[in-house]
């Protein structure tokens, strides 16, 4: 209903509620957009409250891009591009999780653009981005990358599979739709892991080198969020696929927790994130593991390896999650208690991948852009060392 939807502006306009996905077309007229393309991955576009916001948009001249799946790549941004201008669409609404997103934002940037998406690369770029993007709304249907409150997109290179990453404040969303009814149907795996890759964008950010007390605040806030949330989220998860009775209110409770944990994650780790993301980043690329999932799964070892540098940090930290904590390494203790009760592996060996495949990770992970913001300098032993850690775990 209306009056559960609130409004709040970190910049983006966002309206926060059950219901919420139903406001699309008043805030499509808003920003003047008639001709949007829909972007979304191929699993969003099967489930039945997708067809409900295709539906309400029938009197606009809207067409829907589902060409995205698994880690995005350059090929499906090319794809959707080619969507956009044939169509000659004049805005975008982004439905789904990071991938959809993180491509949505992609589009947006090339529909105007020449050349090559890699050559507006951050920190790289060949390229100005000096021509109009065009608006997006975004609608999350996972809790994880915050991406509908970010201002980058993460995409991969078809063959060699390199995460790159494009930044510009413009790919900045315009207004999002955060609706927490449409994550109740989330599976309990696709929540853990989702969910993990938000408790791990909180975690450094709060640790990352620099001073952001604005981010600083919002990560321990995002944390909290976490630790009340997760755990419920997944449970609500496997009861659900298991027929059995769960409280609706409750549940919805939770996943709107979840919601607002992903989506502070994304706005704290503007002040940079560390070693976690280096290491999942390279099993993504490497091994096309799931992004939340590898960042769940290195998560304890990375944060082993930084403990000794911001001991009252993650005491701090400890204590969000238990007030009696009375050292940082509670912290660890819970994340490792948190990843076993929602089912995230213990160890990478489970997800069947090799210690034979350490160097390879390790020549990735050294190159990746995220570590140099780690509280601990990262070197190349350092990554074999974590990454065995992981192995053993």
């Amino acid at each position: 209903m209306a009056s559960d939807i609130s409004t709040y502006n970190f910049p983006t306009k966002i309206r926060f509620g059950p219901g919420s996905c139903h406001e699309l077309t008043t805030e499509l007229a808003a920003l003047g957009i008639q001709r949007p393309l829909i972007v979304t991955d191929r699993d969003v576009a099967k489930l039945p409250w997708f067809t409900t916001i295709e539906d309400s948009l029938r009197d606009m001249a809207a067409v829907t891009f589902s060409g995205v799946w698994g880690n995005p790549v350059v090929s499906q941004v090319t794809t959707g591009v080619a969507v956009y201008q044939d169509h000659n669409a004049d805005g975008i609404v982004a439905v789904g999780g990071g991938a959809p997103m993180d491509v949505a934002k992609a589009i947006a940037l090339m529909a105007h653009h020449p050349g090559h998406l890699f050559d507006y690369e951050d920190g790289n770029s060949t390229r100005p981005i000096d021509q109009p993007i065009p608006p997006i709304v975004a609608i999350p249907s996972t809790a994880g990358t915050g991406s509908e409150v970010g201002r980058s997109a993460v995409i991969s290179d078809d063959e060699t599979h390199a995460k790159k990453i494009v930044f510009d404040p413009q790919l900045l969303p315009k207004v999002v739709l955060a609706d927490p009814e449409l994550l109740l149907g989330l599976p309990a795996k696709i929540t853990a892991a989702t969910g993990m890759d938000a408790l791990t964008h909180l975690i450094e950010a709060f640790l990352a080198k620099g001073t952001n007390p604005l981010c600083d605040g919002i990560a321990l806030e995002g944390i909290h969020l976490v630790a009340h949330h997760l755990k419920d989220c997944v449970t609500f998860a496997q009861k659900q696929a298991a027929g059995e009775e769960i409280d609706p209110a409750a549940h919805l409770a939770a996943r709107a927790g979840m919601l607002n944990a992903s989506m502070m994650g994304a706005i704290s780790f503007q002040k940079g994130l560390g070693v976690t993301h280096s290491c999942a980043h390279a099993l993504s690329t490497l091994c096309d593991t799931h992004h939340g999932l590898a960042n769940g799964i290195m998560l304890p070892a990375a944060m082993r390896f930084n403990l000794e540098a911001e001991p009252e940090k993650f005491l701090r930290m400890a204590r969000v999650v238990d007030p009696s904590a009375e050292n940082g390494q509670a912290l660890i203790d819970w994340i490792v208690v948190l990843s076993d009760a929602i089912g995230i592996p213990s160890c990478l060996s489970a997800l069947g991948i090799s210690t034979a495949t350490v160097s390879e990770l390790v020549s990735i992970a050294i190159d990746d852009g995220c570590h140099p913001c780690n509280p601990r300098p990262v070197t190349e032993a350092d990554f074999y060392a974590i990454y065995q850690d992981a192995f053993a775990a």
